[in-house]
């Protein structure tokens, strides 16, 4: 890991760091630390209103695309790619974990990186037998997500060592984002899409679909979500009785979409609901009581300077919904961001606050994590009572 943070560290430099690692990720904390105004140490704080955060400890320039995973034995893990910038040689998967009853995150550790290679999105999942699989997408340094792949690797010991990666779908543009579960039946679903260019818009490949297994990971068929241009990134939950529902991105920066399948192959075209989506990640996930707890940002595309341009990456807000997602209440910021910061150029320290992910923790509280302005990733905790509490 050591070797990998010099080299990153001399190819891509940040003012003041020098050719010694320890000293380089101890200028990298004290800097964010300078911005953020909170230790970066993985240490969930009390807040106001029930909330319990976290900022992850930092090991490259820049952090996005967080994605949490509740293990069996109460340990909950975050995977998340970090690197120089987002599609640049070396960007590498990491996590960090947060041990059963422990109050701190661990220091997060290089899960799998390559010269030459950009490494995006891990998704996790644990299947029956208690092996962890980690999905991850991989492209050419500089070289666009449309040569993007999928890699494979898998952990027996609850993420404390982990195979060689292995292409699991080698065709170009293949992408992930949200986290697989398993059917009623036991198969295995997993979301997916194909990007063209990366730049959106109705193109022939930027399409989602859902990969499923019915023999555990051993293969995998590819069913496409029909008439879904520009939808993309669909995060997926299984309701006893009604079957499947998937809530997507939108390139066109308007509306969140909805899909259903009976038997997560077969689904519907999606349909626009009443949500906005500014062309950035969300995520879904069914919560013990029935309640759907959706995370993203509450904002669309907007006009600038004579133009519709993407909308701003904040609020972050959390919503639930009683009937399967069409219809959504209890809206409540988690992050409002920076008042009067508008800033998204591409460096860490931008006014970014995006790609959420959920998981339930075994101590009965919702776990959220995401990009915190793409410098680490920020892990909050809450009781589903907070969204109901100040309803606004």
């Amino acid at each position: 890991m050591w070797l990998r943070f010099i080299l990153l560290s001399l190819l891509f430099p940040l003012p003041g760091w020098s050719q010694d690692p320890a000293s380089n990720l101890l200028h990298l904390r004290q800097q964010y630390f300078r911005d953020i105004g909170h230790p970066l140490d993985g240490r969930m704080r009390k807040e106001a209103d029930g909330l319990r955060s976290a900022y992850l400890v930092p090991l490259f320039a820049s952090s996005h695309a967080a994605n949490l995973l509740s293990l069996r034995n109460g340990d909950l893990l975050c995977f998340w790619f970090s690197g120089h910038w987002e599609g640049d040689s070396g960007v590498a998967i990491v996590m960090s974990r947060l041990a059963a009853g422990s109050s701190g995150w661990s220091r997060p550790v290089v899960v799998d990186q390559s010269e030459g290679e950009s490494y995006q999105n891990p998704v996790g999942f644990q299947s029956s037998d208690g092996v962890i699989w980690l999905f991850h997408t991989t492209q050419p340094a500089g070289k666009g997500e449309s040569l993007s792949r999928v890699l494979v690797l898998q952990s027996r010991d609850n993420g404390k060592t982990w195979s060689r990666p292995k292409v699991l779908f080698d065709t170009p543009g293949s992408y992930l984002r949200n986290p697989a579960l398993i059917g009623p039946a036991g198969d295995w679903l997993l979301p997916m899409y194909f990007t063209s260019a990366g730049n959106g818009g109705d193109t022939k490949t930027d399409h989602p679909a859902i990969a499923v297994s019915g023999n555990e990971g051993k293969s995998w068929k590819i069913c496409e979500i029909p008439d879904a241009n520009s939808r993309v990134q669909p995060s997926i939950f299984y309701d006893p009785g009604k079957g499947y529902v998937a809530l997507l991105r939108s390139r066109r920066a308007d509306h969140i979409y909805r899909s259903t399948s009976a038997d997560g192959c077969h689904w519907t075209p999606p349909v626009a609901t009443s949500l906005p989506n500014n062309n950035a990640a969300i995520q879904a996930l069914r919560l013990p009581d029935g309640h759907i707890l959706l995370a993203f940002n509450n904002t669309s595309a907007e006009m600038k300077d004579g133009r519709m341009r993407t909308g701003a990456r904040k609020p972050l807000t959390l919503a639930l919904s009683s009937d399967d997602g069409l219809t959504w209440s209890a809206f409540r910021d988690l992050e409002p961001g920076r008042s009067g910061v508008t800033d998204m150029s591409k460096v860490p320290g931008r006014e970014e606050y995006s790609y959420p992910a959920l998981a339930l923790g075994h101590d009965g509280r919702i776990y959220v994590a995401y990009t915190f302005r793409r410098e680490t990733i920020k892990v909050v905790s809450l009781p589903e009572n907070w969204l109901t509490a100040s309803v606004h």
